[in-house]
């Protein structure tokens, strides 16, 4: 197999690298206007939003929709026994994805209808696959993401709606709804790989008791709360309501980690990072929910669920899964180890330029240096699991 056909026969290795390299780079062209304004100067970007716009655009629907399509290409086919996506087909929604990231970086000088075509093209047809393969051996607690993932797209179906002049405040709640998406994601797929990667590792160690526990109950109603948020940026529900439902389900998050002896995981950081990732996406929930009713900041908190909730448990679930289908072993290497560290580093100093305006430059461009330099190791550590072949074990990496 060459080494361009191998690069494309897995999604995790195409996606997961286009999410670790636009990570990187949409982060540093922010950080290189956001620094420009601080010296008191005048920075254009080629864009037609404002930059700030652009910016969140970007990494909800643009390195978030190439960490989903990692995944979902990747853990599908495992989930029901489907035949995966073929190398030509990856290659295709690949192109997609990267089609969208052009048009929004020349949104400048192309036609908002141009832009909107490219940019919302990738997720359908990602879709249509996965749909396909869930077909193969359907579930009904897998067929829930077709429904996030249809949330996800009509987010920023309302985003460009309004950049086609067809809506008023498309921006401001789709923009929200799409981050809020992903992390009702997390909140239904962190709650059952954190809790389950924790028990596996513990019965191999030899335990017996004192087990993670994870409610059906409990994790019902989480899931419910975290789901209602983007439907009500749909809907234009109240803010009482969303405030309630938010905070609810920030609770109910916490209550889910906290039953999950993420203590025992400190020795391993490949498990514990997950722990910290669902903790933090619960956190953001709760401040959101607190911001819908008059209480704190909603940028603090928008930027928990983006930086720390999506950040954080994406970084994790490709580190892992990256690892584990190149059949390497479960063991963060130093780099990614650091990493795991650095990225809740950079939500405490975006937070601190949320909540103090007067340190918010020097604040936001250390949260984005540490991003850069997480994603950075997060490269140089998995680009030979990502670009070679296989690794020969005696014995399946466990997954």
């Amino acid at each position: 197999m060459t080494t361009l056909k191998r690069f494309f026969s897995d999604g995790y290795r195409v996606f997961f690298l286009a999410a670790a390299l636009f990570a990187m780079l949409s982060i540093a062209v922010w950080e290189g206007w956001l620094a420009i304004q601080a010296m008191g100067g005048m920075a254009d970007l080629p864009v037609r939003p404002a930059p700030h716009l652009w910016h969140a655009h970007e990494m909800i629907f643009g390195f978030g929709a190439a960490a989903v399509g990692g995944f979902f290409l990747t853990a599908v086919p495992n989930w029901t026994g489907a035949k995966a996506a073929p190398h030509v087909f990856v290659a295709v929604v690949a192109g997609l994805w990267l089609l969208g990231r052009l048009a929004l970086w020349y949104s400048g000088v192309l036609p908002p209808t141009i832009v909107a075509v490219a940019d919302l093209a990738f997720v359908p047809v990602l879709m249509l696959k996965v749909l396909m393969q869930l077909l193969h051996k359907p579930k009904p607690q897998q067929m829930i993401f077709m429904v996030i993932l249809t949330l996800y797209w009509a987010a920023n179906l309302m985003v460009h709606m309004e950049w086609v002049d067809l809506l008023q405040d498309g921006v401001w709640a789709g923009l929200r709804m799409g981050l809020v998406t992903l992390c009702a994601m997390i909140m239904v797929l962190g709650g059952r790989v954190t809790p389950g990667f924790t028990r596996n590792a513990m019965v191999r160690a030899g335990r017996e008791h004192d087990l993670p526990r994870n409610p059906a109950p409990l994790a019902a109603f989480a899931i419910a709360a975290a789901l209602i948020q983007p439907a009500g940026y749909l809907l234009g529900l109240p803010d009482g309501i969303m405030g309630a439902t938010a905070i609810a389900a920030g609770l109910a998050g916490l209550a889910r980690v906290a039953l999950w002896r993420g203590l025992w995981t400190w020795r391993q950081p490949i498990l514990w990072v997950m722990h910290i990732g669902y903790a933090l996406n619960a956190a953001g929930f709760l401040f959101l929910g607190l911001s819908d009713i008059g209480i704190g900041n909603e940028m603090a908190a928008l930027h928990i669920l983006g930086i720390g909730g999506v950040g954080t448990m994406t970084y994790a679930v490709m580190s892992r899964a990256i690892l584990g289908h190149s059949g390497r072993a479960l063991i963060a290497p130093r780099g990614v180890a650091v990493g795991y560290a650095l990225i809740p580093l950079a939500v405490l100093a975006r937070v601190i330029g949320s909540v103090l305006p007067g340190l918010y430059y020097p604040a936001v461009l250390t949260a984005g240096a540490l991003w850069i330099i997480a994603f950075a190791l997060f490269t140089a550590c998995m680009w030979e699991p990502i670009w070679g072949a296989r690794a020969s074990r005696t014995e399946k990496a466990p997954q």
